[in-house]
């Protein structure tokens, strides 16, 4: 509570909304900032009576209270056929009432309406908003405070610190591990491991215990896998990887007080060398639980899992990323839950096999990295903390190294590209999922390994989602959301739409694009107005405030992908210069996007349709 940590939610915005909770009762609207006093309150009755505040609460609310509503939901796999033959047969008996009057009126509004979403508002118009000018915008690129210490304490651990100006006494704390020594057949289990780690119990404490542990004493502990991609040595910064060179580690992260991090270390540890592996009966309720939220995710952010499959077919990264959280995920969950339900010893034997990889005594220490974000005094009191955990963690310090992955490919390179070529070639692809709505997305390359890529990509990507994809596939098209990805990494380009009623149309918009982009660099030649309002959005973007955690987070990911400061400047400087001509360029190079290809999550008959309509796609049965 006292970090008042809303993430990317914006803090202003948060503390209005907490005053208008208790102001709109006629209550004092500072009543819903102060939480000191109610704390103390609250542990005062805890004091007195233990958990019947609780009890209290929970009789009144929810046991006693008789303001409910009891809903009874049957799934129906006709359910889909059912409601499109309902609607049909009611925009048909509308139709049957209307006359040729009626029907010519309709036309000519929806003509009306049509022109009206596709006109911009005319430059008079928008000099109405108040708006920044170029010359407001700060120039200097943001940077965060890094310090790295390889091998502290002769630990062999590397240590990378950030000194805030304050943390309200709060420590960050992000401990990795390296994966690299893992088989490619071991990445789809590694979701499960991470959850294994904090929810089935490590050492004397089962899984409530640990919970109740990790809350009486920390901010929370979760553990992440992360793929990143490197720049190779002696590559320009701004050009883009063959995406064959990238780190991939498991962070274990948590935040506590500083008289509470040896807590937090000790947690860490705990889960890291003794988490309960064999608790059957745990793992495969997460293993169906899993099964379960994929397939309904699938249907309800379809985008997500369209994006993750289209990136997959372009960079070894990609492919990692979907094997892990995407589709192909999905596919390799059943396989897992069969073996678990039906070979649990071979099962276990798996799990602990990547304990023993990622903890080998000889190697694991170079991979190693303690991650740590406070304020000078925070930093200052932990230390002794830091000493005893680097001293405590398993392995031994060595003098093995990892290879280089800044100069060296990663191990799973070869296998991956092997699996690509044969798992998810280069086609378009449909998936079928009961939905009423199409997530529609298209993917390929705008540059080659070597090109270098402009910050103007910024600018240009924000403008085509909040312009041009905005317009064509929301407004006119009526899906709830059109936008678009970057990766100035890679040069992979995507297009995507949410909730989306069409399908076919949508990959019209999509192929319009380059067109659109280029027409666009025409006006704003002649409206400069124009293309600042769009750097000036682009920039707002990049200079969102980030919370601590979030600045120490950003400034670890820039040193693991060996990103400079003054690549930092330059990128910006060149999203503040973005020219017109910029912007037809970009346009170009989406007309000439290199394997190109398709990915849709929707139902058989919207698929069926765009047959029709000529945009042909392999389509495959997902849930």
């Amino acid at each position: 509570m006292r970090e008042f940590n809303t993430g990317s939610f914006p803090k202003g915005l948060s503390f209005m909304l907490g005053s208008m909770s208790h102001w709109l009762y006629d209550k004092s609207p500072t009543d819903g900032l102060k939480f000191e006093e109610p704390l103390a309150q609250l542990k005062a009755s805890i004091a007195e009576s233990g958990s019947k505040v609780f009890q209290d609460t929970i009789k009144k609310f929810l046991v006693e209270n008789t303001h409910r509503s009891t809903i009874e939901m049957v799934p129906s796999k006709t359910l889909e056929a059912e409601q499109e033959k309902e609607e049909k047969e009611r925009l048909a008996a509308i139709k049957a009432s209307l006359n040729d009057d009626d029907l010519e009126e309709i036309i000519k509004k929806t003509a009306e309406l049509k022109k009206l979403q596709a006109t911009e508002d005319p430059p008079e118009a928008r000099a109405t908003i108040p708006s920044l000018e170029l010359s407001d915008l700060k120039r200097e690129a943001t940077e965060y405070p890094i310090d790295v210490k390889e091998n502290e304490n002769d630990s062999g651990v590397t240590v990378v610190r950030h000194e805030l100006v304050s943390t309200s006494g709060i420590a960050y704390v992000n401990f990795g591990v390296d994966l690299s020594s893992l088989s490619l057949d071991d990445i789809p289990l590694l979701p499960l491991m991470t959850r294994i780690m904090t929810e089935t119990g490590a050492g004397e404490y089962d899984d409530v215990a640990l919970q109740r542990r990790i809350g009486t004493h920390t901010g929370g502990v979760d553990v992440d896998n992360v793929i990143s991609g490197v720049k190779m040595e002696g590559a320009a910064e701004d050009a883009v990887t063959e995406g064959k060179h990238f780190v991939s580690k498991m962070f274990i992260r948590g935040k506590a007080t500083s008289d509470k991090v040896d807590e937090l270390f000790s947690i860490f540890n705990l889960v890291l060398t003794d988490a309960k592996l064999d608790s059957k009966s745990k793992v495969i309720e997460m293993l169906r639980e899993t099964r379960t939220r994929l397939e309904s995710s699938i249907q309800s952010s379809g985008h997500s899992y369209a994006n993750l499959r289209l990136g997959a077919r372009h960079s070894v990264p990609g492919y990692v990323g979907e094997k892990m959280s995407g589709i192909t995920y999905l596919a390799s969950v059943k396989e897992l839950l069969n073996q678990a339900e039906s070979d649990w010893p071979a099962f276990l034997a798996r799990l602990e096999k990547i304990r023993e990889t990622i903890l080998n005594e000889t190697s694991c220490r170079d991979g190693m990295i303690l991650d740590i974000t406070g304020d000078k005094d925070v930093l200052e009191k932990i230390q002794p903390s830091v000493d005893k955990f680097l001293g405590d963690l398993p392995g031994k310090p060595s003098e093995f190294k990892l290879q280089n992955f800044y100069k060296e490919e990663h191990p799973w390179v070869a296998a991956a590209e092997k699996e690509m070529s044969e798992m998810i070639p280069l086609e378009d692809e449909g998936f079928v999922v009961p939905t009423q709505v199409s997530y529609v997305g298209k993917g390929g390359l705008l540059y080659d390994a070597g090109e270098t890529v402009s910050g103007s990509s910024v600018v240009i990507s924000k403008f085509l989602r909040t312009g041009y994809l905005w317009d064509n596939i929301r407004v006119i098209g009526g899906a709830y959301g059109g936008f678009c990805v970057f990766s100035p990494t890679n040069g992979f380009f995507s297009y995507l739409s949410y909730r989306d009623p069409n399908l076919a149309t949508s990959i019209d918009v999509y192929d319009a694009t380059g067109d659109a982009l280029i027409a666009a660099a025409e006006e704003f030649e002649n409206d400069p107005d124009a293309l600042a309002t769009a750097i000036i959005g682009a920039v707002g973007e990049l200079d969102s405030a980030p919370s601590p955690d979030q600045k120490g987070w950003m400034s670890l990911q820039r040193w693991l992908r060996g990103e400079s400061a003054e690549y930092r400047q330059k990128y910006r400087d060149q999203v503040i210069d973005t020219k017109p001509s910029d912007f037809k360029e970009f346009g170009e190079r989406l007309k000439n996007m290199k394997k190109g290809c398709l990915a849709v999550i929707s139902s058989k008959s919207a698929f069926e349709k765009a047959a029709e309509a000529g945009k042909k796609m392999t389509v495959k049965e997902v849930v």
